[in-house]
C-alpha cells in the first residue's frame, strides 16, 4: 500500500546550525516526486529525516494521518535505495533480494515467490546465483532497487542512486527506475542534483535551495514559467540579460542590447509599468537571421557542433554575451566573427525584478504557494 506524505514546518538543526529551517510539502499517494538542488541545500538531510535517519526539530511528519516523528525506522515500512548500492558482498544477488523477506520471518514459498517476482522486474532473473563483484554498476543498482521492493514498502526513497553510473548507463537506468515505478505504483521520493535526470524521471518536482523550498511543480512548468530566478538558472540552460520595461500607448516592451524593443504581452497586468529587469532567454528562444534583418545584432564568438544541435557563443554590441542553440545544417556552421541578426521566440521569455524573487510573466504555477504562501 502507497501513502501520502504530508511535511509540515520541518526544522532541522546540526548544533547551532539550522539545515532546514521551515519546510512544508505534500507528497501524493503514488507519486514520483523529487528533490532537486545544488550540493548542500538539504535534500538528502530532509529524505533521511523521512526515512527516520536523522533528528528532526521541529514540524510534523505523517504518512496518511500517522505522524511518524518518534516513529522507529523499521516501523516505517519504506525501502531505500543508496547511491553506493549497499548491497551485500557476501551474498548472491537472489540472496540479497530475499534479505528483508527473510527478516520479516516469512514463509519459505513467499519468500521464494517475491524474490522471483522483483528479479524479473528488474530483468537480473539471470544473474540470481553471481556474487556482487561480477555485476555491472548498473546490474548492482537493479539488485538495490529489487531488495527494496521486494518487502512491499509504503514509500520508496532514492538517495542520488544513478550518480555513480557512467552517462550512457544514468540514461538507461532511469527509465527502467520510471517504468518500474509507474508498473508498482509506490510512492517515491528521489533525491538528485542533475536536472536532466529530474526531469525525466519525475512527477512532480520541488527545487531546494539552502534549505527552503523555492518551487513546486511538473517539470514542464518549472522549465518554461520558473518562480524565481534562482530556478531558471538552475533548471536548464538560460541566458540572463539586465534590461527595463517600457510602457508606450498601452503596450509593454522590453529593452535588448542596442536599444532593440519587442513587444511583450506576457507580462502580469499589475506588473506593466517602466521598470529596471533581468531578463531569462533560454539558449533555443534566440533564433539566427542573416545580418540586416529584424532584429537584435550580435557576433558569433565561437561555434560547438554536438550532433543533433550546433551551441553558438555570441556578443551583443554592449559586450554582453549569449549562448544560441540550433538545429544543426547539413551544409554550413557560422563561422567565428560573423556578424549575425538574432530573432527572439517572445511567449517564452521569463522577466524576473531587480532582486531575481519574483516572475512577473503571467502563468507562474508554484504548489508550494498552497500551504506556505506566494513567495
Amino acid at each position: 500500500m502507497s501513502v501520502d506524505i504530508r511535511i509540515r514546518n520541518a526544522v532541522k538543526k546540526y548544533g547551532d546550525k539550522t539545515i532546514i529551517p521551515d519546510l512544508s510539502l505534500d507528497i501524493r499517494e503514488g507519486e514520483f516526486f523529487t528533490l532537486l538542488g545544488p550540493s548542500g541545500c538539504g535534500k538528502t538531510t530532509l529524505l533521511r529525516m523521512i526515512a527516520g535517519f536523522n533528528t528532526i526539530e521541529g514540524g510534523d511528519f505523517f504518512f496518511n494521518d500517522v505522524r511518524i516523528n518518534d516513529m522507529d525506522p523499521v516501523k516505517r515500512n519504506i525501502g531505500m535505495v543508496f547511491q553506493n548500492y549497499a548491497i551485500f558482498p557476501h551474498l548472491t544477488v537472489e540472496k540479497n533480494v530475499a534479505f528483508g523477506l527473510k527478516n520479516r520471518n516469512l514463509p519459505k514459498e513467499e519468500i521464494a515467490a517475491k524474490t522471483d517476482q522483483f528479479l524479473k522486474l528488474v530483468k537480473i532473473e539471470e544473474y540470481r546465483t553471481r556474487m556482487p563483484e561480477r555485476l555491472s554498476g548498473g546490474q548492482q543498482q537493479r539488485v538495490a532497487l529489487a531488495r527494496a521492493l521486494a518487502i512491499t514498502p509504503d514509500v520508496l526513497l532514492m538517495d542520488e542512486p544513478l550518480s555513480n553510473l557512467d552517462a550512457k548507463l544514468r540514461v538507461e537506468m532511469r527509465t527502467v527506475i520510471k517504468e518500474i515505478q509507474n508498473e508498482i505504483g509506490i510512492t517515491t521520493v528521489y533525491v538528485t542534483h542533475d536536472q536532466e535526470e529530474a526531469m525525466a524521471v519525475s512527477d512532480r518536482i520541488a527545487v531546494m535551495n539552502e534549505g527552503d523550498i523555492q518551487q513546486i511543480g511538473i517539470p514542464k512548468a518549472l522549465y518554461q514559467r520558473p518562480a524565481n530566478l534562482f530556478v531558471a538558472s538552475f533548471i536548464g540552460l538560460t541566458n540572463l540579460i539586465t534590461s527595463r520595461l517600457e510602457i508606450s500607448n498601452g503596450q509593454t516592451y522590453i529593452c535588448l542590447p542596442g536599444e532593440y524593443k519587442i513587444p511583450l504581452d506576457t507580462i502580469r497586468k499589475e506588473e506593466r509599468r517602466a521598470q529596471d529587469v533581468i531578463l531569462s532567454i533560454r539558449p533555443e528562444e534566440l533564433y539566427v537571421k542573416p545580418f540586416g534583418e529584424d532584429g537584435v545584432a550580435a557576433y558569433v564568438d565561437d561555434a560547438v557542433f554536438l550532433g543533433l544541435n550546433t551551441h553558438y557563443f555570441i556578443h551583443f554590441e554592449d559586450g554582453e554575451k549569449a549562448e544560441i542553440i540550433q538545429e544543426s545544417q547539413i551544409d554550413s556552421i557560422i563561422e567565428k566573427g560573423t556578424k549575425i541578426s538574432l530573432g527572439v521566440k517572445t511567449d517564452k521569455i521569463n522577466v524576473f525584478d531587480t532582486e531575481g524573487k519574483r516572475n512577473l510573466v503571467e502563468g507562474v504555477v508554484n504548489d508550494l504557494d498552497a500551504y506556505s504562501g506566494a513567495l
